[in-house]
Protein backbone atom coordinates (compact mmCIF):
# COMPACT_ATOMS: atom_id res chain seq x y z
CA UNK A 1 0.00 0.00 0.00
CA UNK A 2 2.58 2.64 0.92
CA UNK A 3 4.74 1.75 -2.11
CA UNK A 4 1.29 2.33 -4.11
CA UNK A 5 0.96 5.81 -2.25
CA UNK A 6 4.49 7.07 -3.06
CA UNK A 7 4.47 5.81 -6.65
CA UNK A 8 1.06 8.20 -7.54
CA UNK A 9 2.83 11.07 -5.47
CA UNK A 10 6.07 10.45 -7.63
CA UNK A 11 3.70 10.34 -10.58
CA UNK A 12 1.79 13.41 -9.42
CA UNK A 13 5.17 15.13 -8.88
CA UNK A 14 7.11 14.05 -12.08
CA UNK A 15 4.25 14.45 -14.72
CA UNK A 16 2.88 18.09 -13.30
CA UNK A 17 6.56 19.16 -13.58
CA UNK A 18 7.43 17.79 -16.93
CA UNK A 19 4.24 19.07 -18.18
CA UNK A 20 4.57 22.51 -17.07
CA UNK A 21 8.09 22.99 -18.30
CA UNK A 22 8.28 21.08 -21.57
CA UNK A 23 5.87 22.93 -23.68
CA UNK A 24 8.22 24.60 -26.23
CA UNK A 25 11.97 25.43 -27.06
CA UNK A 26 11.64 28.75 -26.26
CA UNK A 27 10.54 28.90 -22.77
CA UNK A 28 12.72 27.07 -20.08
CA UNK A 29 13.10 23.27 -20.19
CA UNK A 30 12.87 21.24 -16.91
CA UNK A 31 14.06 17.69 -16.52
CA UNK A 32 13.09 15.91 -13.34
CA UNK A 33 16.17 13.79 -11.86
CA UNK A 34 15.26 11.22 -9.41
CA UNK A 35 17.70 9.15 -7.04
CA UNK A 36 17.83 7.18 -3.79
CA UNK A 37 20.90 8.57 -2.39
CA UNK A 38 22.15 10.85 0.06
CA UNK A 39 23.13 14.47 -0.69
CA UNK A 40 26.71 14.15 0.07
CA UNK A 41 27.11 10.86 -2.08
CA UNK A 42 29.91 11.24 -5.25
CA UNK A 43 26.81 10.57 -7.72
CA UNK A 44 24.50 13.08 -6.22
CA UNK A 45 27.44 15.44 -6.79
CA UNK A 46 27.84 14.62 -10.30
CA UNK A 47 24.53 14.98 -11.05
CA UNK A 48 24.25 18.56 -9.74
CA UNK A 49 27.22 19.06 -12.10
CA UNK A 50 25.71 17.84 -14.92
CA UNK A 51 23.05 20.37 -14.47
CA UNK A 52 25.17 22.95 -14.05
CA UNK A 53 27.09 22.09 -17.33
CA UNK A 54 22.99 21.66 -19.19
CA UNK A 55 22.47 25.20 -17.95
CA UNK A 56 25.77 26.43 -19.85
CA UNK A 57 25.73 24.37 -22.68
CA UNK A 58 22.19 25.57 -23.23
CA UNK A 59 22.63 28.90 -22.18
CA UNK A 60 19.74 28.79 -19.58
CA UNK A 61 17.39 27.18 -21.80
CA UNK A 62 17.47 24.02 -19.77
CA UNK A 63 17.46 22.71 -16.21
CA UNK A 64 17.63 19.89 -14.36
CA UNK A 65 15.80 19.23 -10.94
CA UNK A 66 17.06 16.57 -8.77
CA UNK A 67 14.94 14.72 -6.37
CA UNK A 68 17.62 12.94 -3.91
CA UNK A 69 17.10 10.51 -1.17
CA UNK A 70 14.28 7.90 -2.49
CA UNK A 71 11.67 11.55 -2.52
CA UNK A 72 10.36 9.98 -6.36
CA UNK A 73 10.23 6.15 -4.96
CA UNK A 74 12.87 2.87 -5.19
CA UNK A 75 14.96 2.84 -8.30
CA UNK A 76 12.45 0.26 -10.02
CA UNK A 77 9.52 2.85 -9.70
CA UNK A 78 11.34 5.45 -10.81
CA UNK A 79 12.15 3.25 -14.23
CA UNK A 80 8.60 2.93 -14.44
CA UNK A 81 7.87 5.91 -14.36
CA UNK A 82 10.85 6.82 -16.66
CA UNK A 83 9.09 4.50 -19.38
CA UNK A 84 5.88 6.17 -19.32
CA UNK A 85 7.36 9.28 -19.66
CA UNK A 86 6.87 11.12 -16.19
CA UNK A 87 10.03 11.44 -15.19
CA UNK A 88 13.18 12.60 -17.09
CA UNK A 89 16.07 10.74 -15.51
CA UNK A 90 17.41 8.47 -13.15
CA UNK A 91 20.27 6.59 -11.65
CA UNK A 92 19.96 3.17 -11.24
CA UNK A 93 22.51 0.26 -10.71
CA UNK A 94 22.99 -1.88 -13.20
CA UNK A 95 21.94 -4.97 -11.27
CA UNK A 96 18.39 -4.37 -11.36
CA UNK A 97 18.39 -3.18 -14.72
CA UNK A 98 18.76 -7.35 -15.69
CA UNK A 99 15.16 -7.77 -15.21
CA UNK A 100 14.61 -5.34 -17.77
CA UNK A 101 17.62 -6.46 -19.93
CA UNK A 102 18.99 -9.93 -19.09
CA UNK A 103 22.19 -9.11 -20.46
CA UNK A 104 22.67 -6.37 -17.55
CA UNK A 105 23.39 -9.55 -15.96
CA UNK A 106 27.01 -9.61 -16.34
CA UNK A 107 27.60 -6.59 -14.15
CA UNK A 108 26.64 -8.98 -11.16
CA UNK A 109 28.85 -12.02 -12.16
CA UNK A 110 31.76 -12.32 -9.18
CA UNK A 111 35.24 -11.91 -9.95
CA UNK A 112 34.57 -10.86 -13.91
CA UNK A 113 36.25 -7.53 -13.36
CA UNK A 114 39.80 -8.12 -12.35
CA UNK A 115 40.25 -4.04 -10.84
CA UNK A 116 38.93 -0.82 -11.77
CA UNK A 117 41.02 -0.35 -15.01
CA UNK A 118 39.75 -3.78 -16.46
CA UNK A 119 36.22 -2.32 -15.09
CA UNK A 120 36.56 0.83 -17.06
CA UNK A 121 37.55 -0.84 -20.23
CA UNK A 122 35.26 -3.02 -20.64
CA UNK A 123 32.41 -0.36 -19.72
CA UNK A 124 34.23 1.81 -22.82
CA UNK A 125 34.23 -1.24 -25.03
CA UNK A 126 31.81 -2.33 -27.22
CA UNK A 127 30.00 -4.59 -24.58
CA UNK A 128 29.45 -1.69 -22.23
CA UNK A 129 28.60 0.93 -24.88
CA UNK A 130 26.22 -1.74 -26.60
CA UNK A 131 24.45 -2.65 -23.24
CA UNK A 132 23.50 0.90 -22.41
CA UNK A 133 21.64 0.88 -26.13
CA UNK A 134 20.07 -2.49 -25.29
CA UNK A 135 17.62 -0.56 -22.60
CA UNK A 136 15.98 1.38 -25.41
CA UNK A 137 13.81 -1.38 -26.29
CA UNK A 138 12.40 -1.21 -23.25
CA UNK A 139 11.53 2.86 -23.61
CA UNK A 140 14.88 4.09 -21.98
CA UNK A 141 17.21 5.45 -23.06
CA UNK A 142 21.00 4.94 -21.79
CA UNK A 143 23.17 8.23 -21.27
CA UNK A 144 26.48 7.08 -19.65
CA UNK A 145 27.88 5.21 -16.60
CA UNK A 146 28.89 6.39 -12.87
CA UNK A 147 31.48 4.55 -11.16
CA UNK A 148 30.37 2.77 -8.01
CA UNK A 149 33.28 1.20 -7.13
CA UNK A 150 33.29 -2.81 -5.77
CA UNK A 151 30.85 -4.06 -3.66
CA UNK A 152 32.33 -6.35 -0.80
CA UNK A 153 30.27 -7.58 2.48
CA UNK A 154 29.72 -5.87 5.65
CA UNK A 155 28.21 -7.53 8.53
CA UNK A 156 26.62 -6.85 11.86
CA UNK A 157 27.98 -10.50 14.15
CA UNK A 158 31.49 -11.53 12.82
CA UNK A 159 33.77 -10.64 10.05
CA UNK A 160 33.64 -12.54 6.21
CA UNK A 161 37.08 -14.34 6.22
CA UNK A 162 36.24 -16.64 3.87
CA UNK A 163 33.23 -18.52 2.07
CA UNK A 164 32.38 -20.28 4.93
CA UNK A 165 31.66 -17.60 7.10
CA UNK A 166 28.74 -16.75 4.73
CA UNK A 167 27.16 -19.97 5.72
CA UNK A 168 24.08 -19.16 7.58
CA UNK A 169 24.20 -15.69 6.86
CA UNK A 170 21.07 -13.70 5.65
CA UNK A 171 22.86 -10.94 3.07
CA UNK A 172 20.91 -8.13 1.24
CA UNK A 173 21.41 -8.14 -2.23
CA UNK A 174 19.98 -5.84 -4.90
CA UNK A 175 16.95 -6.99 -7.06
CA UNK A 176 18.51 -8.90 -8.98
CA UNK A 177 18.72 -13.27 -9.45
CA UNK A 178 22.26 -12.96 -10.27
CA UNK A 179 23.37 -11.35 -7.33
CA UNK A 180 21.40 -13.44 -5.08
CA UNK A 181 22.58 -16.47 -7.42
CA UNK A 182 26.40 -14.73 -6.13
CA UNK A 183 25.56 -14.68 -2.54
CA UNK A 184 24.13 -18.17 -2.76
CA UNK A 185 26.94 -19.76 -4.62
CA UNK A 186 29.49 -18.19 -2.08
CA UNK A 187 27.44 -19.80 0.58
CA UNK A 188 25.42 -17.24 1.60
CA UNK A 189 21.18 -16.57 2.14
CA UNK A 190 20.73 -13.78 -0.68
CA UNK A 191 17.46 -11.77 0.65
CA UNK A 192 16.81 -8.60 -1.71
CA UNK A 193 15.82 -5.68 0.26
CA UNK A 194 14.93 -1.84 -0.93
CA UNK A 195 17.86 0.31 -0.34
CA UNK A 196 15.52 2.55 1.51
CA UNK A 197 14.37 -0.21 4.08
CA UNK A 198 17.84 -1.91 4.78
CA UNK A 199 19.06 0.23 7.68
CA UNK A 200 15.95 -1.01 9.83
CA UNK A 201 16.59 -4.41 8.56
CA UNK A 202 20.07 -4.77 9.81
CA UNK A 203 19.08 -3.29 13.24
CA UNK A 204 15.95 -5.18 13.46
CA UNK A 205 17.74 -8.64 12.36
CA UNK A 206 15.80 -9.43 9.65
CA UNK A 207 19.57 -9.63 7.29
CA UNK A 208 23.04 -10.33 8.80
CA UNK A 209 24.63 -8.38 6.49
CA UNK A 210 24.89 -6.18 3.19
CA UNK A 211 27.22 -5.60 0.30
CA UNK A 212 28.38 -2.38 -1.16
CA UNK A 213 31.10 0.06 -1.61
CA UNK A 214 32.50 1.98 0.92
CA UNK A 215 31.08 5.72 0.27
CA UNK A 216 27.68 3.86 0.16
CA UNK A 217 28.48 1.44 3.32
CA UNK A 218 29.43 5.08 5.05
CA UNK A 219 26.74 7.59 3.91
CA UNK A 220 23.89 5.33 5.06
CA UNK A 221 25.44 4.98 8.04
CA UNK A 222 24.93 1.03 8.30
CA UNK A 223 28.49 0.56 9.68
CA UNK A 224 26.58 1.72 13.27
CA UNK A 225 25.03 -1.47 12.64
CA UNK A 226 27.20 -3.49 10.47
CA UNK A 227 30.86 -3.38 12.13
CA UNK A 228 32.64 -5.58 10.34
CA UNK A 229 33.57 -4.66 6.46
CA UNK A 230 35.54 -7.61 4.75
CA UNK A 231 36.65 -5.84 1.38
CA UNK A 232 36.34 -9.01 -0.62
CA UNK A 233 35.55 -6.72 -3.62
CA UNK A 234 33.63 -9.66 -5.42
CA UNK A 235 31.78 -6.97 -8.36
CA UNK A 236 32.24 -3.85 -10.08
CA UNK A 237 28.61 -2.89 -10.80
CA UNK A 238 28.24 0.52 -12.46
CA UNK A 239 26.20 3.17 -11.78
CA UNK A 240 23.95 3.93 -14.91
CA UNK A 241 22.01 7.42 -16.01
CA UNK A 242 18.67 6.67 -17.34
CA UNK A 243 16.63 8.95 -19.24
CA UNK A 244 13.19 8.39 -20.56
CA UNK A 245 12.99 7.22 -24.28
CA UNK A 246 9.80 9.41 -24.45
CA UNK A 247 11.64 12.37 -22.94
CA UNK A 248 14.45 11.78 -25.25
CA UNK A 249 12.94 11.83 -28.15
CA UNK A 250 10.66 14.98 -27.16
CA UNK A 251 13.17 17.43 -27.40
CA UNK A 252 14.94 18.86 -30.36
CA UNK A 253 18.33 17.58 -31.41
CA UNK A 254 20.17 21.25 -29.75
CA UNK A 255 18.64 19.69 -26.41
CA UNK A 256 19.93 16.47 -27.03
CA UNK A 257 23.28 17.37 -27.89
CA UNK A 258 23.63 19.73 -24.80
CA UNK A 259 22.62 17.10 -22.79
CA UNK A 260 24.80 14.79 -23.95
CA UNK A 261 27.53 17.04 -23.44
CA UNK A 262 26.44 17.57 -19.29
CA UNK A 263 26.38 13.66 -19.30
CA UNK A 264 30.05 13.68 -20.41
CA UNK A 265 31.39 16.12 -18.78
CA UNK A 266 29.72 15.15 -15.28
CA UNK A 267 31.19 11.49 -16.03
CA UNK A 268 34.46 12.72 -16.30
CA UNK A 269 33.73 14.66 -12.75
CA UNK A 270 32.53 11.32 -11.22
CA UNK A 271 35.55 9.60 -11.90
CA UNK A 272 37.78 12.16 -10.17
CA UNK A 273 35.82 12.15 -7.00
CA UNK A 274 35.62 8.57 -6.57
CA UNK A 275 38.71 7.06 -5.20
CA UNK A 276 39.13 9.96 -2.91
CA UNK A 277 35.39 9.41 -1.35
CA UNK A 278 36.48 5.52 -1.08
CA UNK A 279 39.24 6.40 0.85
CA UNK A 280 37.82 8.67 2.84
CA UNK A 281 34.56 6.77 3.94
CA UNK A 282 37.07 3.83 4.73
CA UNK A 283 38.91 6.16 6.88
CA UNK A 284 35.94 7.50 8.31
CA UNK A 285 33.80 4.38 9.04
CA UNK A 286 37.53 3.17 10.47
CA UNK A 287 37.19 5.91 13.10
CA UNK A 288 34.12 5.24 14.17
CA UNK A 289 34.72 1.55 15.35
CA UNK A 290 34.31 -0.42 12.14
CA UNK A 291 36.79 -3.56 11.71
CA UNK A 292 37.87 -3.56 8.69
CA UNK A 293 38.79 -7.28 6.80
CA UNK A 294 41.01 -7.86 3.46
CA UNK A 295 40.28 -11.32 3.14
CA UNK A 296 42.13 -13.70 0.83
CA UNK A 297 40.38 -12.96 -2.12
CA UNK A 298 41.72 -16.75 -4.23
CA UNK A 299 39.44 -18.62 -1.95
CA UNK A 300 36.21 -16.36 -3.32
CA UNK A 301 37.41 -16.85 -6.69
CA UNK A 302 37.81 -20.96 -6.44
CA UNK A 303 34.32 -20.85 -5.10
CA UNK A 304 32.56 -19.41 -7.82
CA UNK A 305 34.58 -21.24 -10.78
CA UNK A 306 31.59 -23.33 -11.50
CA UNK A 307 29.54 -20.43 -11.28
CA UNK A 308 31.34 -18.77 -13.92
CA UNK A 309 30.68 -22.15 -15.94
CA UNK A 310 26.93 -22.16 -16.04
CA UNK A 311 26.70 -18.69 -17.87
CA UNK A 312 28.70 -21.16 -21.01
CA UNK A 313 25.50 -21.23 -23.09
CA UNK A 314 23.56 -17.98 -21.58
CA UNK A 315 23.23 -14.81 -23.55
CA UNK A 316 26.59 -13.74 -21.48
CA UNK A 317 28.49 -16.17 -22.20
CA UNK A 318 30.04 -15.12 -25.56
CA UNK A 319 31.16 -11.63 -23.20
CA UNK A 320 32.35 -13.62 -20.51
CA UNK A 321 34.63 -15.20 -22.64
CA UNK A 322 35.40 -11.85 -24.30
CA UNK A 323 35.69 -9.73 -21.18
CA UNK A 324 38.04 -12.17 -19.43
CA UNK A 325 41.13 -11.24 -22.54
CA UNK A 326 40.51 -8.00 -22.19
Amino acid sequence: MMKNKLLIKAFSIALTLFLVSCVNENKKTTLTLGHTLDTRHVVHLAMEFMAKRLGFYSNGQMEIVIYPGGQLGSEREMIELLQIGSLAMTKVSASPLEGFVPEMQVFSIPYLMRDREHFWRVLNSDIGQGLLKKVEAVRLKGMGYYDAGSRSFYTTNGPINTPDDLIGKKIRVLNSPTAVATVQALGGAATPIAWGELYAALQQGVVDGAENNPPSYYLSRHYEIAKYYSLDEHTFVPDIILSSLPVWHSLTAKQQGWLSAAMADSIAYQKSLWEKASNDALAEVKAAGTIIVYPNKQAFQDKVVDFHASFANSPVGEQITKIKKM
